[in-house]
């Protein structure tokens, strides 16, 4: 008999993942002046070395997703483990900026595997009225990763070479693909490989892959850019010729869009879409501002990242506890109004706001993120039927990834649209010598509150999209929402 039941197992391997991928990302950031250094590289190179990493794990999360569903997430999910593994060890030992970009595609492979299976193999191993439980516990190690990030990205940093910072996931890696195959069960639901449909996957990952570029390309050169302009226009054709084929032509379409007649399902990734896109741009906006008013160093600046990382751990679990017993649509628009409330505060910093005063809002925001997290997620697993959640799990996490991305695009642009672009990768880097001058402040202040108030909007929109995510289904995509079955339902009609 197995001391420790087979859900708690599932949660320890998704949870490996989870801690690399937020500990990788904090640590990143803090290492861009060391790296591009180094490396001889400039601000749009290591710009690419975050948003390369983002483009790829956002454009084929959905296929992977499918190809789990078709093939196992035991198997699909070792094979992110090794190779996002093997991504850090090459990052780890490049020998320039682009080779680090490229080397980035490659762990962002590799975390795109491993995203697309984590929430369907939680959802798989949890009951049904657990699974808020299960995404709330797992929103610690998302905090506390956050946390590490910053603590060992500066002792890195500090003592050594930039390179550990991507080398430590090495043996890290090794022992969590051996102790995932060991534990995953190999589940595939009878009847379910069908054939796997190349040109949608084509056709999606183009389209997706074009809209970023094209958006990441304006941000980076010019709007009127030839490149750009073509990338952009290019993006709307092949997303309509991939609807066409799904629709028409698609004997086992990778995106059913029976998906999208059930309400809980579409509503809760647009709000999952609209709530990344207003908050993933806060903590860049806040590393600005605390190295160019505050006059902070890049990692002084990044431990004041912990107390939201910490409020996000510690109110995750509750969060989704208060999912599995109220039911996901009033902790989502709890957690939707909490981060507006704070982002509303964050507008009004001023240069004499003290860290204090920071630091607090970082912690509402936390918690606000804590509460929608685990109930957004739960949401959109419970109205994906048990046989597609590597779908439904991709479909998720494209939306919320291109949200990301968005967001960081709105911060970036926010700042160069007020502020010299070299002024701004000394920001971004973390390498300006002491606080901006008075009248680039009071101009860059004006552009961070501008930002800040545009993601209150998107917020607003996302509590709408919460509102409208009522109880309703479609043939073959059943509505099974937790605790919303036995609480939510009948409190909801009055």
């Amino acid at each position: 008999m197995d001391i420790l039941e087979y859900k708690w197992k599932a949660l320890s391997v998704t949870s490996i993942g989870a801690l690399m991928a937020a500990v990788d990302s904090t640590v990143v950031l803090l290492a861009l002046f060391p790296m591009a250094a180094d490396l001889h590289s400039d601000f749009v190179t290591m710009i690419w070395v975050i948003i390369a990493y983002l483009v790829v794990n956002t454009a084929l999360v959905l296929s992977l997703g499918r190809l789990a569903d078709m093939y196992g997430r035991k198997l699909l999910y070792n094979v992110g483990f090794a190779i996002f593994t093997a991504g850090s060890a090459l990052c780890g030992f490049a020998p320039d900026g682009l080779s680090l970009v490229a080397f980035r595609v490659v762990q962002g492979t590799g975390a795109a595997l491993i995203t697309s299976n984590s929430f369907a193999i939680l959802s798989e191993a949890f009951p049904r009225n657990e699974t808020g439980r299960a995404f709330g516990l797992q929103s610690i190690v998302w905090g506390l990763g956050n946390v590490l990030g910053v603590v060992v990205g500066g002792v890195i940093i500090t003592y050594t070479t930039w390179r550990w910072i991507f080398l430590i996931n090495v043996p890290i890696g090794i022992f969590a693909t051996a102790w995932a195959y060991f534990t995953l069960k190999a589940v595939i639901p009878p009847g379910q490989r069908g054939s796997f449909d190349l040109p949608a996957a084509a056709s999606f990952t183009g389209g997706l892959l074009s809209l970023l570029l094209g958006i990441t390309w304006g941000l980076l050169y010019s709007w009127t850019d030839l490149t750009t302009m073509a990338a952009l226009a290019l993006s709307p054709v092949i997303f309509a010729l991939f609807v066409v084929w799904e629709a028409k032509y698609s004997k086992d379409p990778i995106l059913d869009f029976e998906f999208f007649r059930n309400r809980v399902f579409t509503f809760s990734i647009l709000a999952a879409l609209l709530q990344f896109l207003a908050i993933f741009s806060v903590n860049v906006l806040l590393i600005f501002y605390l190295e160019g008013i505050e006059g902070l160093s890049a990692l002084q600046s990044a431990y004041l990242i912990i107390p939201f990382a910490l409020a996000s751990a510690a109110m995750g679990p509750v969060g989704g506890v208060l999912t599995d017993r109220f039911g996901f649509r009033r902790i989502s628009a709890l957690g939707v109004i909490v981060t507006a409330a704070a982002l509303l505060l964050f507008s009004r910093l001023t240069v004499s706001s003290t860290l204090l005063q920071i630091g607090i809002i970082e912690t509402i925001t936390g918690v606000g993120l804590a509460f929608f997290w685990p109930s957004n997620t739960a949401a959109i697993m419970a109205s994906t039927p048990p046989a597609k959640y590597g779908v439904g799990s991709g479909a998720m996490n494209t939306f919320r990834n291109t949200g990301a991305i968005l967001s960081f695009a709105l911060s970036l642009t926010a700042a160069t649209s007020v502020i010299p672009p070299g002024v701004v990768y000394q920001l971004f880097v973390g390498n300006l010598s002491g606080k901006l001058p008075p009248d680039l402040a009071n101009s860059y202040l004006a552009g961070q509150s501008f930002a800040f108030e545009i993601s209150v909007v998107l917020l607003v929109l996302a509590l709408v999209c919460v509102a409208l995510s009522k109880m309703g289904g479609s043939a073959g995509v059943p509505v099974e929402v937790t605790s919303e079955d036995t609480h939510g339902q009948e409190s909801d009609r009055t």
